[in-house]
C-alpha cells in the first residue's frame, strides 16, 4: 500500500502486493513519525528515495484509519450522550422526567420524537465543530466538554431559580449584567458539588474514549484533500451551512406556521411556555432554549416613524387634558389592589350546566352596585400570565403576531422599555408589591416583576405567606384566605410606615395579587361539598365531568366567602383602597361545551368588578355603578352599559374612570379605545394549560352589547383607534420607543 503526502493532507494513492511500500514522510508532514533527511541516505542508512519498504507482517499489525461507518456510530453516540446530559440537568424538579424516559418515548409513544429533534439540533453544533477543527477526536472531546459545562450550569440555575437557561441570560452576562445566570454564579445552590462530580466523571469517561480513539485511529484529518487551501474552503463551507441551518431553524421555531415550527410539531414538539422546566423535560433542553431566541413580536406598521408617534402622543395628550379638566382625584390617592383570581368565572353561565346552589352570591350581588361586567379572556384552561400581562401593561395580545404565545417568556425579558401601571405608584422604594402563593419561577414572574418595577415579590416560600399558609381539605394549593391575609398585612405595614414617617411618598401603594386556590385539577378536594351539577338543555355530561364541576363550584364558594371577608376588612380601614378583581380564564373542565364552536365566546367570558372602600368613596364623592364622569372629548354612554364588557388591557383605564382620577395620554387612549371597542381577543385554540394562536385567524372585537364588530363596516374613528393601538404597541415592544421621551405614560397629579 502506498501513501502520498501533499500539503499536509493524507491521500491513499494505491494498493500494492506485499511487501508494503509507504512514502517517506515529508519534513512538513504533520502527525506522522520518522527521521527526515534532505539528501542522500537517512540516519538509518536507508536510500534517499521516497519509499520505505516494510515486511507484510508488520503492515498487518500497524494502526490504520477507522472506516467511515465507525465515525458515524461515534457521532451518534456522542450526540445522544449530549442530549441526555442536557436532560439530566432538568430532571430534578416538577415532573422529574428522567433522561431515559425522554429517550424511550421516541420508541414507545407514537408521534413523540422530541429526542430525535434535539439530536438533530445538537448534531448540527457537533458538525460545526468537526468541520471547523477537522480533527474528529479533538472535536468530539471538545463537544462533550461543552455539553457537560452547559448541563452543570443548567442544573445549577434550575436549583437556584427553578427555571432553565434562557437566551436573555447570555445577553445579560455578555453585557455585564447579572440576571438568572448571575444568581447561579453568586449563589451556588446545595447539590451543586454532587452535580459537578457526576458530570465531571461522565465527561472524563467520554474524553478518555476520545483519547483511545485518537491513539488507534491513524487518520488525523477527517476530511483530506489534495490541496490544504481547497480543503479549508470546503470545510468552512460545510461548517457555515450547518451553522446557517441551525440559525434558520432557531429564527423560525417560535413563529407559528413557519417551516421550522411545523417541522418541530411533526416531531411531537408542543411548547409549554408557562414553565421552562416542564417545556425542557417534555420537548428537550436544546429545543426549549432555541424557541425563545427570536420570537416574532409584531410586523412594523407601514406608517411607523418618529413623526407619526409624535402626532399620536400629541393627539392623546390633548384628550387627557380634556378628560382631566373634570377629574378631581389622582390614582395614587388610593391604594389599588389588582387581583387575578385563578380560574374565577360563573359556572352557571356555561351552556348546558345547572347547579343546585349559587357558588358566588356575594360577588353576584356586589356586581350590581359597582363597576363590573364580563371580561373577554384570551385563555381557556390556561394562559394566566397573558391576562396578567395585559392587565398590568394595557397592551393587547390581539396586536401581537401569532408567534408570540407568552409575553412573559418571549418578550418581557428582552424589552428595553417595560412600562406598566404599577409604576404610577412607585414614588418611593415600596410603591408596588406583588403576591403569588406559588412557585415564583412559573412564567418567569420573579424576573419580570423586577423589570416592571415591583419593589417586592412574595411567593409561596416567602415568610409573609409561608408562615400562615392554609390549604383547604385535600387541595394542593394555598387558599384565597391566605392570599387576602397577605395583602392585608402589606397594606397595614405600609400604613404603619407612613405613620412613622418612614416612607418618602404617600401611604398608597399598588399590590398585584395572583391567587392559586382554584387552579386545575378538581379532584374531589373538599369535604362536605353541597354542590351538585347537572346537564340541561339537552347537554350530556359525563359523571367525571360533573364531579369536577362540583369541586370547582365549591372552590368558587370559598373564594366568594373569603372575598366578602376581605372587602369587609378593607371597608373598615380609614385609608382609601380600591380593588380590581377579575378571573383570568375558565377552567378546562367543560368538555361537553368546548366541542361546540358556538360556545367559543361564553367559554372565554369571566367575571370582573372594580370596588372602592368607604374611605375611597368619601374621597371621590361617589363611586358606584356610574363611577364614570362625563367629559367633552369622548362621547359618554350609560356607565353600566359601557362596563358590561371589557378585556384586561382596559382595566386600569376603567379604574381611573371609576375613581374620577386624572389620566396619562396612554390611559386617555385606552379610555377612548374601550368606548369604541369594548373587548378584544386574539384568535386562539382552546388548549388546556396554555393556548396556541391561529396564524391566519381573525381577532374578535366586541361592542358594548357583546356583539361582534365587523371592522369592514366600523366607523373611521374606530379604525383609527385600532391603527393607533398597533402603532403604540409596536413602539413599546418592538420599535424604537419614541413615546418614552414624549410623556405618554406620565400621569399628572393635579
Amino acid at each position: 500500500m502506498k501513501w502520498r503526502h501533499d500539503g499536509g493532507d493524507v491521500v491513499e494513492a494505491s494498493v500494492a502486493a506485499p511487501p508494503l511500500t509507504i512514502p517517506k514522510p515529508s519534513i512538513h508532514a504533520q502527525g506522522l513519525r520518522g527521521s527526515h533527511t534532505s539528501h542522500g541516505a537517512n540516519a538509518n542508512g536507508m536510500n534517499n528515495n521516497n519509499d520505505i519498504t516494510m515486511p507484510a507482517s508488520r503492515a498487518v499489525s500497524a494502526r490504520r484509519p477507522f472506516p467511515w461507518w465507525a465515525y458515524v456510530i461515534v457521532a451518534l453516540v456522542y450526540c445522544t450522550a449530549a442530549v441526555l446530559m442536557l436532560q439530566w440537568s432538568v430532571m430534578i424538579v416538577r415532573g422529574k422526567v428522567t433522561p431515559w424516559e425522554f429517550f424511550a418515548k421516541t420508541f414507545t409513544q407514537p408521534g413523540q420524537y422530541q429526542f430525535v429533534l434535539n439530536l438533530l439540533v445538537v448534531g448540527l453544533i457537533y458538525a460545526v465543530l468537526v468541520f471547523a477543527i477537522n480533527r474528529f477526536w479533538i472535536a468530539s472531546g471538545l463537544f462533550i466538554v461543552i455539553a457537560g459545562v452547559i448541563a452543570v450550569l443548567e442544573r445549577m440555575k434550575v436549583l437556584v431559580r427553578s427555571e432553565t437557561i434562557r437566551p436573555t441570560d447570555i445577553t445579560l452576562m455578555a453585557s455585564g449584567g447579572a440576571g438568572g445566570m448571575g444568581d447561579t454564579v453568586t449563589n451556588t445552590p446545595t447539590g451543586s458539588t454532587e452535580a459537578i462530580i457526576q458530570m465531571s466523571v461522565t465527561v472524563i469517561i467520554f474524553v478518555g474514549l476520545c483519547v483511545l480513539g485518537a491513539w488507534f485511529d491513524t487518520r488525523r484529518s477527517l476530511i483530506a484533500t489534495p490541496r490544504r487551501f481547497i480543503g479549508r474552503i470546503r470545510r468552512a463551507i460545510a461548517a457555515i451551512l450547518c451553522a446557517v441551518m441551525l440559525v434558520a431553524f432557531s429564527a423560525e421555531l417560535g413563529t407559528t406556521g413557519s417551516w421550522a415550527n411545523s417541522l418541530a410539531a411533526g416531531f411531537g414538539d408542543k411548547a409549554k411556555l408557562w414553565d421552562s422546566i416542564e417545556d425542557a423535560q417534555s420537548n428537550g433542553v436544546a429545543v426549549g432554549f432555541l424557541r425563545l431566541t427570536r420570537p416574532k413580536v409584531m410586523d412594523q406598521p407601514a406608517d411607523y416613524s418618529q413623526a407619526t408617534m409624535q402626532q399620536i402622543a400629541k393627539r392623546y395628550a390633548q384628550q387627557a387634558v380634556a378628560i382631566n379638566a373634570t377629574r378631581t382625584t389622582n390614582l395614587t390617592d388610593s391604594t389599588v389592589v389588582m387581583i387575578l383570581s385563578e380560574s374565577f368565572s360563573d359556572p352557571t353561565r356555561v351552556p348546558g350546566v345547572a347547579l343546585n346552589n349559587d357558588p358566588m352570591p356575594f360577588i353576584r350581588a356586589l356586581k350590581q352596585r359597582t363597576t363590573s361586567g364580563l371580561m373577554l379572556s384570551s385563555g381557556y384552561g390556561g394562559g394566566t400570565a397573558n391576562l396578567e400581562f395585559q392587565a398590568l401593561t394595557g397592551l393587547s395580545m390581539t396586536n401581537f403576531d401569532a408567534s408570540l404565545s407568552s409575553p412573559y417568556q418571549q418578550l418581557v425579558p428582552q424589552m428595553n422599555w417595560s412600562p406598566s401601571f404599577n409604576q404610577i405608584w412607585n414614588t418611593d422604594a415600596a410603591g408596588s408589591q406583588a403576591v403569588h402563593p406559588y412557585n415564583p419561577a412559573l412564567y418567569s414572574r420573579e424576573g419580570n416583576y423586577k423589570k416592571f418595577g415591583f419593589a417586592q415579590f412574595y411567593s409561596q416560600d416567602s415568610p409573609l405567606i409561608a408562615d400562615h399558609a392554609k390549604r383547604i381539605d385535600r387541595s394542593h394549593y394555598i387558599s384565597d384566605e391566605t392570599s387576602y391575609d397577605t395583602v392585608l398585612k402589606l397594606i397595614s405595614k405600609r400604613g404603619e410606615s407612613a405613620a412613622d414617617g418612614a416612607g418618602t411618598g404617600s401611604s398608597s401603594q399598588f399590590i398585584q395579587l395572583v391567587t392559586m386556590q382554584n387552579h386545575m385539577g378538581y379532584d374531589d378536594w373538599y369535604d362536605h361539598n353541597q354542590f351538585t351539577a347537572r346537564g340541561v338543555d339537552g347537554a350530556t355530561i359525563s359523571k367525571a365531568e360533573l364531579s369536577q364541576i362540583d369541586t370547582y363550584a365549591k372552590g368558587m364558594k370559598y373564594t366568594d366567602q373569603y372575598t366578602q371577608e376581605f372587602l369587609d376588612k378593607l371597608d373598615a380601614m380609614d385609608k382609601p383602597v380600591t380593588v380590581i378583581f377579575y378571573g383570568d380564564h375558565l377552567p378546562s373542565i367543560y368538555k361537553h361545551a368546548s366541542g361546540d364552536d358556538r360556545n367559543s365566546i361564553p367559554l372565554h367570558e369571566t367575571d370582573y368588578f372594580i370596588w372602592s372602600n368607604a374611605a375611597a368613596r368619601r374621597e371621590v364623592g361617589s363611586v358606584g355603578t356610574d363611577g364614570a364622569t362625563d367629559d367633552s372629548v369622548i362621547n359618554s354612554t350609560d356607565a353600566q352599559r359601557e362596563n358590561a364588557y371589557t378585556s384586561p388591557n382596559y382595566l386600569m383605564a376603567q379604574t381611573a374612570t371609576h375613581l374620577n382620577a386624572r389620566v396619562s395620554p396612554y390611559l386617555a387612549f385606552l379610555t377612548s379605545m374601550h368606548r369604541s371597542v369594548a373587548a378584544m381577543e386574539p384568535p386562539v385554540v382552546n388548549v388546556t394549560q396554555g393556548w396556541t394562536r391561529i396564524p391566519e385567524g381573525t381577532p374578535l372585537y366586541l361592542d358594548a352589547d357583546g356583539k361582534q364588530i365587523d371592522l369592514t363596516h366600523a366607523p373611521a374613528a374606530t379604525t383609527q383607534l385600532l391603527n393607533d393601538y398597533r402603532l403604540i404597541q409596536y413602539d413599546i415592544t418592538a420599535g424604537h420607543g419614541y413615546l418614552r421621551s414624549l410623556g405618554f405614560m406620565d400621569v399628572p397629579t393635579k
